[in-house]
């Protein structure tokens, strides 16, 4: 069974490859979660974040934006100290705090952050057809024009490269290239 080439043997990110990136994600705090996993992963790999994805949910409490964004002080040292598990980065800790308020304030514009995003590409993916992982971009206009207006709404560390991740991650963006296996189960 043939899969992206960025993809390696290890079966936590088989399972990611193969079950989640790519697929439509509607459901808030999980579009929640992967934004904050993005923005983590700024200037390191994937896998490592992926890693330590479950060491995120349990010090983000689940993903849960509400609470997130009442985090202080107290909530900001635990998550930089040594046990968190995450990566300690206080840039990278207050960013998520600041985007849990900005997911909250285009939740009550637009009911849902999902109506949000999905309303830049009138709520239907856009499917790519790349020959191989050399042709697919690390950015486009559609993740240009999200990420200004991310940051234009208060958002941090979703510059256009970490937008265009994301869009892939949740499916608004199919990027699976064509030889792989879950091309062809997205674009039935």
């Amino acid at each position: 069974m043939e899969r992206c080439g960025w993809v390696n043997q290890d079966p936590l990110y088989l399972a990611y490859h193969d079950e989640e990136w790519g697929v439509p994600v509607h459901d808030d705090t999980k579009l929640f979660e992967f934004l904050i996993l993005e923005g983590a992963q700024a200037g390191l790999s994937w896998y490592t974040i992926l890693k330590k994805r479950e060491h995120y949910r349990s010090a983000f409490d689940g993903f849960n934006y509400e609470r997130i964004a009442l985090y202080g002080d107290t909530e900001v040292e635990q998550l930089l100290s040594e046990a968190s598990g995450i990566v300690r980065n206080r840039l990278k800790v207050a960013s998520e705090i600041r985007n849990a308020n900005a997911f909250l304030r285009v939740r009550e514009e637009f009911g849902s952050f999902a109506s949000y995003l999905w309303g830049f590409v009138d709520g239907k993916p856009v499917v790519n057809h790349w020959a191989s992982l050399k042709d697919v971009p690390v950015s486009t206009e559609l993740s240009d024009k999200i990420s200004k207006d991310l940051k234009r709404r208060g958002f941090n560390f979703v510059g256009t490269t970490i937008v265009y991740s994301y869009l892939q991650a949740v499916g608004v963006v199919m990027d699976h290239i064509q030889t792989c296996f879950r091309y062809y189960d997205l674009t039935r």
